[in-house]
Protein backbone atom coordinates (compact mmCIF):
# COMPACT_ATOMS: atom_id res chain seq x y z
CA UNK A 1 0.00 0.00 0.00
CA UNK A 2 1.13 3.60 -0.89
CA UNK A 3 -0.18 7.27 -0.82
CA UNK A 4 -0.04 7.59 -4.61
CA UNK A 5 0.53 11.36 -5.96
CA UNK A 6 -1.37 13.13 -9.03
CA UNK A 7 0.37 12.74 -12.05
CA UNK A 8 2.07 16.21 -12.59
CA UNK A 9 2.92 16.54 -8.73
CA UNK A 10 6.10 18.87 -8.40
CA UNK A 11 8.68 17.18 -5.71
CA UNK A 12 11.69 19.89 -5.63
CA UNK A 13 14.06 21.37 -2.81
CA UNK A 14 14.57 24.51 -0.97
CA UNK A 15 17.46 26.70 -0.32
CA UNK A 16 17.83 30.84 0.57
CA UNK A 17 20.74 32.73 -0.94
CA UNK A 18 22.41 33.87 2.55
CA UNK A 19 22.35 30.74 4.16
CA UNK A 20 24.64 28.71 1.36
CA UNK A 21 26.12 31.34 -1.25
CA UNK A 22 28.82 32.29 1.12
CA UNK A 23 31.17 34.59 -1.30
CA UNK A 24 29.57 37.27 1.36
CA UNK A 25 31.86 40.50 -0.82
CA UNK A 26 32.83 38.68 -3.88
CA UNK A 27 32.36 39.96 -7.85
CA UNK A 28 30.73 43.50 -6.44
CA UNK A 29 28.35 42.50 -4.37
CA UNK A 30 27.17 44.81 -1.35
CA UNK A 31 26.33 44.08 2.13
CA UNK A 32 22.64 42.58 3.38
CA UNK A 33 21.59 42.94 6.68
CA UNK A 34 22.96 39.63 7.23
CA UNK A 35 26.45 40.54 7.02
CA UNK A 36 25.90 43.32 9.37
CA UNK A 37 24.14 41.30 11.60
CA UNK A 38 26.17 38.16 11.71
CA UNK A 39 29.79 40.17 11.98
CA UNK A 40 28.26 41.92 15.27
CA UNK A 41 29.51 39.96 18.18
CA UNK A 42 26.82 38.32 20.59
CA UNK A 43 24.41 38.16 17.59
CA UNK A 44 24.94 34.66 16.53
CA UNK A 45 25.06 31.38 17.91
CA UNK A 46 29.31 30.59 18.03
CA UNK A 47 29.93 33.68 16.57
CA UNK A 48 29.16 32.00 13.17
CA UNK A 49 28.43 34.40 10.07
CA UNK A 50 27.88 33.23 6.45
CA UNK A 51 30.83 34.10 5.15
CA UNK A 52 31.67 31.21 3.84
CA UNK A 53 28.38 29.23 4.24
CA UNK A 54 28.34 25.97 1.71
CA UNK A 55 30.18 28.14 -0.90
CA UNK A 56 27.37 27.18 -3.20
CA UNK A 57 28.63 30.67 -5.29
CA UNK A 58 31.68 28.18 -6.22
CA UNK A 59 30.26 25.02 -6.24
CA UNK A 60 27.06 25.38 -7.55
CA UNK A 61 27.50 22.75 -10.55
CA UNK A 62 27.68 20.48 -7.56
CA UNK A 63 25.10 20.91 -6.16
CA UNK A 64 22.88 20.99 -9.03
CA UNK A 65 24.86 17.44 -10.17
CA UNK A 66 22.98 16.43 -6.67
CA UNK A 67 19.77 17.57 -7.47
CA UNK A 68 19.54 15.50 -10.85
CA UNK A 69 20.90 13.03 -8.71
CA UNK A 70 17.71 12.98 -6.18
CA UNK A 71 15.48 13.56 -9.37
CA UNK A 72 13.92 16.99 -8.19
CA UNK A 73 11.67 18.64 -10.71
CA UNK A 74 12.71 22.33 -9.09
CA UNK A 75 14.51 24.01 -7.17
CA UNK A 76 13.63 27.05 -5.50
CA UNK A 77 16.49 29.36 -4.82
CA UNK A 78 16.55 32.83 -3.51
CA UNK A 79 18.48 35.39 -5.58
CA UNK A 80 20.62 37.88 -3.30
CA UNK A 81 19.22 41.74 -3.97
CA UNK A 82 22.63 43.33 -2.63
CA UNK A 83 24.37 41.07 -5.19
CA UNK A 84 22.02 42.25 -7.53
CA UNK A 85 21.88 45.77 -6.59
CA UNK A 86 24.80 46.36 -3.95
CA UNK A 87 23.20 49.37 -2.64
CA UNK A 88 19.49 48.34 -3.37
CA UNK A 89 18.84 50.62 -6.11
CA UNK A 90 20.18 51.29 -9.60
CA UNK A 91 22.41 49.53 -12.19
CA UNK A 92 22.75 45.40 -11.76
CA UNK A 93 26.17 44.05 -10.62
CA UNK A 94 27.18 42.45 -13.53
CA UNK A 95 29.28 40.33 -11.31
CA UNK A 96 25.83 39.31 -9.59
CA UNK A 97 23.68 38.42 -12.89
CA UNK A 98 26.76 36.19 -14.37
CA UNK A 99 26.20 34.02 -11.43
CA UNK A 100 22.82 33.92 -11.58
CA UNK A 101 22.76 33.46 -15.26
CA UNK A 102 25.29 30.09 -14.94
CA UNK A 103 23.18 28.93 -11.88
CA UNK A 104 19.34 29.07 -14.02
CA UNK A 105 21.73 27.46 -16.80
CA UNK A 106 22.81 24.94 -15.42
CA UNK A 107 19.38 24.24 -13.42
CA UNK A 108 17.66 23.74 -17.33
CA UNK A 109 20.81 21.52 -18.74
CA UNK A 110 19.91 19.10 -15.78
CA UNK A 111 16.03 19.52 -16.62
CA UNK A 112 15.43 21.27 -13.46
CA UNK A 113 12.98 24.36 -13.41
CA UNK A 114 14.03 27.41 -11.37
CA UNK A 115 11.59 29.04 -9.05
CA UNK A 116 13.52 32.04 -8.16
CA UNK A 117 12.58 33.44 -4.77
CA UNK A 118 12.96 37.53 -4.88
CA UNK A 119 13.48 37.57 -0.69
CA UNK A 120 14.42 35.60 1.60
CA UNK A 121 15.70 38.03 4.62
CA UNK A 122 18.74 39.16 3.27
CA UNK A 123 17.84 43.20 2.88
CA UNK A 124 20.47 45.43 1.62
CA UNK A 125 22.58 47.26 4.53
CA UNK A 126 22.07 50.79 2.55
CA UNK A 127 18.32 50.45 2.20
CA UNK A 128 18.21 49.49 6.04
CA UNK A 129 20.62 52.30 7.27
CA UNK A 130 18.57 54.56 4.60
CA UNK A 131 15.71 54.40 6.02
CA UNK A 132 14.88 51.51 8.32
CA UNK A 133 14.62 48.79 5.79
CA UNK A 134 11.10 47.29 5.68
CA UNK A 135 9.77 50.02 8.20
CA UNK A 136 10.35 52.50 5.04
CA UNK A 137 7.29 52.70 2.02
CA UNK A 138 10.78 53.60 0.11
CA UNK A 139 11.54 49.68 0.45
CA UNK A 140 8.27 48.13 -1.02
CA UNK A 141 9.05 50.66 -3.73
CA UNK A 142 12.61 49.78 -4.30
CA UNK A 143 11.33 45.87 -4.44
CA UNK A 144 9.34 46.41 -7.19
CA UNK A 145 12.14 47.95 -9.20
CA UNK A 146 13.90 44.89 -8.32
CA UNK A 147 11.31 42.47 -9.32
CA UNK A 148 11.47 44.30 -13.25
CA UNK A 149 14.99 44.15 -12.94
CA UNK A 150 15.05 40.56 -12.33
CA UNK A 151 12.12 39.93 -14.66
CA UNK A 152 14.01 41.64 -17.31
CA UNK A 153 17.32 39.67 -16.76
CA UNK A 154 15.64 36.04 -16.24
CA UNK A 155 12.64 36.36 -17.31
CA UNK A 156 13.27 34.51 -20.69
CA UNK A 157 13.65 31.02 -18.79
CA UNK A 158 12.07 31.43 -15.50
CA UNK A 159 8.37 31.40 -15.44
CA UNK A 160 7.86 30.46 -11.46
CA UNK A 161 8.45 33.67 -9.04
CA UNK A 162 8.01 33.21 -5.19
CA UNK A 163 8.16 37.19 -4.11
CA UNK A 164 8.68 36.70 -0.52
CA UNK A 165 9.92 34.20 1.65
CA UNK A 166 8.37 34.31 5.59
CA UNK A 167 7.38 38.06 5.46
CA UNK A 168 5.41 37.06 8.95
CA UNK A 169 8.81 35.62 10.57
CA UNK A 170 11.18 38.18 9.03
CA UNK A 171 9.40 40.84 10.37
CA UNK A 172 8.76 39.52 13.84
CA UNK A 173 12.24 38.46 14.56
CA UNK A 174 13.85 41.22 12.69
CA UNK A 175 12.05 44.30 13.82
CA UNK A 176 10.19 43.46 16.90
CA UNK A 177 12.17 41.29 19.06
CA UNK A 178 15.85 41.85 17.11
CA UNK A 179 16.67 38.20 17.38
CA UNK A 180 17.44 38.33 13.63
CA UNK A 181 18.80 40.91 11.27
CA UNK A 182 18.31 43.98 11.32
CA UNK A 183 18.06 43.33 14.98
CA UNK A 184 15.48 46.30 15.72
CA UNK A 185 12.91 46.37 18.54
CA UNK A 186 10.44 48.35 18.08
CA UNK A 187 6.38 48.14 17.50
CA UNK A 188 5.54 50.80 15.33
CA UNK A 189 8.51 50.30 12.60
CA UNK A 190 7.39 46.21 13.17
CA UNK A 191 3.75 47.50 12.19
CA UNK A 192 5.11 49.33 8.94
CA UNK A 193 7.27 46.84 8.12
CA UNK A 194 4.35 44.15 8.70
CA UNK A 195 2.17 46.17 5.92
CA UNK A 196 4.93 47.95 3.36
CA UNK A 197 6.17 43.25 2.89
CA UNK A 198 2.16 43.18 2.00
CA UNK A 199 2.54 46.07 -0.40
CA UNK A 200 6.18 44.38 -1.89
CA UNK A 201 4.01 41.62 -2.92
CA UNK A 202 1.63 43.59 -5.05
CA UNK A 203 4.23 45.84 -6.21
CA UNK A 204 6.77 42.87 -7.03
CA UNK A 205 4.21 40.74 -9.25
CA UNK A 206 2.74 43.92 -11.04
CA UNK A 207 6.58 44.43 -12.03
CA UNK A 208 7.26 40.81 -13.13
CA UNK A 209 3.76 40.91 -15.08
CA UNK A 210 4.99 43.57 -16.93
CA UNK A 211 8.53 42.46 -18.02
CA UNK A 212 7.84 38.80 -18.19
CA UNK A 213 5.33 37.07 -20.68
CA UNK A 214 2.98 34.50 -18.40
CA UNK A 215 4.77 34.50 -15.36
CA UNK A 216 3.14 31.90 -12.17
CA UNK A 217 3.58 34.08 -9.24
CA UNK A 218 3.21 33.21 -5.76
CA UNK A 219 4.78 33.50 -2.22
CA UNK A 220 5.97 31.14 0.58
CA UNK A 221 4.21 31.82 4.03
CA UNK A 222 4.75 30.44 7.19
CA UNK A 223 1.60 29.27 8.07
CA UNK A 224 0.76 27.38 11.35
CA UNK A 225 -3.09 25.87 13.18
CA UNK A 226 -3.17 27.63 16.64
CA UNK A 227 -4.61 25.73 19.33
CA UNK A 228 -5.34 26.95 23.06
CA UNK A 229 -2.98 26.13 25.65
CA UNK A 230 -6.23 25.47 27.79
CA UNK A 231 -9.89 25.33 27.36
CA UNK A 232 -10.42 29.02 29.36
CA UNK A 233 -12.07 31.52 27.76
CA UNK A 234 -8.44 33.66 28.28
CA UNK A 235 -6.82 31.26 25.98
CA UNK A 236 -9.43 30.43 23.09
CA UNK A 237 -9.38 34.35 22.86
CA UNK A 238 -5.97 34.60 22.79
CA UNK A 239 -5.36 31.66 20.02
CA UNK A 240 -7.92 33.03 17.91
CA UNK A 241 -6.05 36.65 17.96
CA UNK A 242 -2.78 35.06 16.83
CA UNK A 243 -4.56 32.99 14.12
CA UNK A 244 -5.62 36.34 13.03
CA UNK A 245 -2.33 37.63 13.15
CA UNK A 246 0.14 34.82 12.18
CA UNK A 247 -1.96 33.34 9.44
CA UNK A 248 -4.31 36.56 8.34
CA UNK A 249 -1.71 39.38 8.71
CA UNK A 250 -1.08 38.20 4.61
CA UNK A 251 -3.71 35.75 3.59
CA UNK A 252 -6.24 38.20 4.61
CA UNK A 253 -4.87 40.95 2.35
CA UNK A 254 -3.70 38.93 -0.72
CA UNK A 255 -7.08 37.02 -0.60
CA UNK A 256 -9.67 39.42 0.38
CA UNK A 257 -7.64 42.88 0.07
CA UNK A 258 -8.18 43.60 4.16
CA UNK A 259 -6.55 43.08 7.20
CA UNK A 260 -8.27 41.02 9.89
CA UNK A 261 -10.49 42.46 12.45
CA UNK A 262 -7.31 42.49 15.09
CA UNK A 263 -5.68 45.09 12.98
CA UNK A 264 -8.15 47.76 13.25
CA UNK A 265 -6.66 49.69 16.03
CA UNK A 266 -3.25 49.48 14.68
CA UNK A 267 -3.91 50.43 10.54
CA UNK A 268 -2.92 54.07 11.22
CA UNK A 269 0.59 53.06 12.84
CA UNK A 270 0.55 50.48 9.91
CA UNK A 271 1.03 53.66 7.57
CA UNK A 272 -1.77 51.81 5.33
CA UNK A 273 -2.93 54.26 2.12
CA UNK A 274 -5.73 54.27 0.07
CA UNK A 275 -5.14 51.56 -3.26
CA UNK A 276 -2.45 49.74 -0.92
CA UNK A 277 -4.70 47.04 -0.19
CA UNK A 278 -6.40 47.02 -3.86
CA UNK A 279 -2.65 46.38 -5.48
CA UNK A 280 -2.37 43.41 -3.21
CA UNK A 281 -5.41 41.76 -3.47
CA UNK A 282 -5.45 39.13 -6.34
CA UNK A 283 -1.49 39.48 -6.72
CA UNK A 284 -0.71 35.59 -6.87
CA UNK A 285 -1.04 32.90 -9.21
CA UNK A 286 -0.71 30.46 -6.36
CA UNK A 287 0.20 30.12 -2.55
CA UNK A 288 3.08 29.18 -1.00
CA UNK A 289 3.05 27.20 2.58
CA UNK A 290 6.38 26.85 4.42
CA UNK A 291 4.96 24.42 7.63
CA UNK A 292 7.29 23.30 10.66
CA UNK A 293 4.86 22.84 13.23
CA UNK A 294 1.55 24.42 15.04
CA UNK A 295 1.30 26.82 17.41
CA UNK A 296 0.33 26.85 21.06
CA UNK A 297 -0.87 29.98 22.89
CA UNK A 298 -1.53 30.78 26.41
CA UNK A 299 -3.07 34.26 27.36
CA UNK A 300 -0.02 36.58 28.06
CA UNK A 301 -1.62 40.46 28.62
CA UNK A 302 2.26 41.79 28.88
CA UNK A 303 2.31 41.28 24.81
CA UNK A 304 1.09 44.25 22.70
CA UNK A 305 -1.92 43.58 20.44
CA UNK A 306 -2.10 39.86 21.06
CA UNK A 307 -1.87 38.89 24.56
CA UNK A 308 -0.94 36.13 23.96
CA UNK A 309 2.32 33.86 23.86
CA UNK A 310 3.42 30.73 22.31
CA UNK A 311 3.43 27.81 24.54
CA UNK A 312 3.70 24.12 23.85
CA UNK A 313 3.22 21.34 26.21
CA UNK A 314 6.53 20.38 27.73
CA UNK A 315 6.20 16.95 27.31
CA UNK A 316 5.91 16.43 23.40
CA UNK A 317 8.29 15.46 21.06
CA UNK A 318 11.10 18.28 19.61
CA UNK A 319 13.16 19.15 16.75
CA UNK A 320 16.77 20.96 17.31
CA UNK A 321 15.40 24.02 17.48
CA UNK A 322 12.82 23.21 19.66
CA UNK A 323 9.95 23.22 17.27
CA UNK A 324 6.96 20.77 18.23
CA UNK A 325 7.07 17.58 16.10
CA UNK A 326 3.14 17.68 15.01
CA UNK A 327 2.34 16.71 11.47
CA UNK A 328 -0.53 16.55 11.74
CA UNK A 329 -0.80 19.95 11.87
CA UNK A 330 0.10 20.35 7.94
CA UNK A 331 -3.47 18.21 6.85
CA UNK A 332 -4.78 20.79 9.57
CA UNK A 333 -3.51 24.32 8.21
CA UNK A 334 -3.82 23.20 4.53
CA UNK A 335 -7.63 22.24 5.12
CA UNK A 336 -8.09 25.70 6.96
CA UNK A 337 -6.63 27.90 4.03
CA UNK A 338 -9.50 25.84 1.43
CA UNK A 339 -11.97 26.54 3.56
CA UNK A 340 -11.30 30.31 4.08
CA UNK A 341 -9.87 31.34 0.68
CA UNK A 342 -12.02 29.57 -1.90
CA UNK A 343 -9.10 26.59 -2.13
CA UNK A 344 -6.23 28.55 -3.74
CA UNK A 345 -3.46 26.23 -5.72
CA UNK A 346 -0.48 25.42 -3.03
CA UNK A 347 2.71 23.84 -3.15
CA UNK A 348 4.25 23.42 0.41
CA UNK A 349 7.47 25.42 -0.24
CA UNK A 350 9.13 24.49 2.84
CA UNK A 351 8.59 21.32 5.05
CA UNK A 352 11.87 20.12 6.86
CA UNK A 353 13.23 18.84 10.31
CA UNK A 354 16.37 20.55 12.16
CA UNK A 355 18.52 18.17 13.71
CA UNK A 356 22.04 18.07 15.68
CA UNK A 357 23.84 16.02 13.24
CA UNK A 358 28.15 15.81 12.79
CA UNK A 359 29.60 15.46 9.73
CA UNK A 360 31.94 12.83 9.27
CA UNK A 361 33.65 12.93 5.96
CA UNK A 362 32.75 10.10 3.82
CA UNK A 363 30.33 8.25 6.37
CA UNK A 364 26.59 8.63 5.48
CA UNK A 365 24.32 9.88 8.13
CA UNK A 366 21.76 7.73 9.35
CA UNK A 367 18.66 10.40 9.70
CA UNK A 368 15.88 8.01 10.67
CA UNK A 369 14.35 10.82 12.54
CA UNK A 370 13.99 13.12 9.90
CA UNK A 371 12.59 10.20 7.25
CA UNK A 372 10.31 9.69 9.56
CA UNK A 373 9.29 13.41 9.95
CA UNK A 374 9.23 13.74 6.43
CA UNK A 375 7.08 10.68 5.33
CA UNK A 376 4.56 11.70 8.35
CA UNK A 377 4.34 15.19 7.19
CA UNK A 378 3.74 13.87 3.25
CA UNK A 379 0.87 11.37 4.53
CA UNK A 380 -0.68 14.47 6.13
CA UNK A 381 -0.29 15.96 3.02
CA UNK A 382 -2.02 13.43 1.17
CA UNK A 383 -4.81 13.12 3.39
CA UNK A 384 -5.39 16.85 2.13
CA UNK A 385 -5.26 15.64 -1.19
CA UNK A 386 -8.09 13.77 -0.42
CA UNK A 387 -10.02 15.99 1.55
CA UNK A 388 -10.13 18.44 -1.72
CA UNK A 389 -7.33 20.72 -1.22
CA UNK A 390 -5.75 22.05 -4.61
CA UNK A 391 -2.01 20.57 -3.88
CA UNK A 392 0.12 20.78 -6.43
CA UNK A 393 4.25 20.36 -5.17
CA UNK A 394 6.03 19.81 -2.13
CA UNK A 395 9.66 21.17 -1.68
CA UNK A 396 11.94 19.47 1.20
CA UNK A 397 13.84 22.26 3.52
CA UNK A 398 16.44 21.89 2.64
CA UNK A 399 19.11 20.44 0.01
CA UNK A 400 21.94 21.22 2.23
CA UNK A 401 22.99 21.81 5.58
CA UNK A 402 23.12 25.74 5.98
CA UNK A 403 23.76 28.78 8.24
CA UNK A 404 20.67 28.60 10.06
CA UNK A 405 20.52 31.90 10.75
CA UNK A 406 20.79 33.02 14.81
CA UNK A 407 21.53 29.47 15.44
CA UNK A 408 24.71 29.75 13.17
CA UNK A 409 25.83 26.28 12.29
CA UNK A 410 24.71 24.22 14.72
CA UNK A 411 21.05 23.02 13.34
CA UNK A 412 21.21 20.99 10.22
CA UNK A 413 18.43 20.60 7.97
CA UNK A 414 20.00 18.83 4.81
CA UNK A 415 19.18 16.16 2.91
CA UNK A 416 22.83 16.50 2.44
CA UNK A 417 25.63 16.56 4.67
CA UNK A 418 27.80 19.31 4.70
CA UNK A 419 31.19 19.38 6.16
CA UNK A 420 31.63 23.49 6.51
CA UNK A 421 35.57 22.92 7.00
CA UNK A 422 36.34 21.10 3.49
CA UNK A 423 32.54 21.76 1.75
CA UNK A 424 32.62 18.57 1.10
CA UNK A 425 28.55 17.09 0.43
CA UNK A 426 27.72 13.65 1.81
CA UNK A 427 23.77 12.54 1.06
CA UNK A 428 22.28 11.28 4.20
CA UNK A 429 19.49 8.63 3.80
CA UNK A 430 17.16 10.96 3.99
CA UNK A 431 18.56 11.69 0.44
CA UNK A 432 17.79 8.62 -0.58
CA UNK A 433 14.49 8.32 0.67
CA UNK A 434 13.15 11.25 -0.90
CA UNK A 435 14.86 10.32 -4.19
CA UNK A 436 12.62 7.07 -3.82
CA UNK A 437 9.17 8.69 -2.98
CA UNK A 438 10.08 11.44 -6.18
CA UNK A 439 11.07 8.17 -8.63
CA UNK A 440 7.43 6.00 -7.84
CA UNK A 441 5.53 9.51 -7.06
CA UNK A 442 4.14 7.43 -3.74
CA UNK A 443 4.77 7.66 -0.18
CA UNK A 444 5.03 3.94 1.36
CA UNK A 445 2.55 3.80 4.23
CA UNK A 446 5.51 3.43 6.84
CA UNK A 447 8.69 5.00 6.45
Amino acid sequence: MADQFPAGFVWGVSTASYQIEGAWDADGKGENIWDRFSHTPGKIANGDTGDVACDHYHRYQEDVQLMQRLGVQAYRFSTSWARIQPSGRGKPNPGGIDFYNRLIDSLLAHNIEPWLCLYHWDLPQALQDAGSGWANRDTALRFGEYAELLGRQFGDRVKRWVLLNEPNVFTVFGYLYGRMAPGVTDFSEFMRASHHTNLAQGLGAQALRATVSDPLIGNALNLSPVHPRSDSQADLEAAERFDQFWNGWYLEPLFNGRYPELADPVLETMAVQPGDLDLIKGCIDWLGVNFYSRTVISYDPDVPLLQGSNNPPPDTPKMALGLEIYPQGLEEILVQVKERYNNPPIYITENGMGRHEQAVPGQVIEDSARIKFLHANLHHLHNALERGVDMRGYFVWSLLDNFEWDSGYKERFGLVSVDYATGARTPKRSFEWYQSVIEHNALETSA
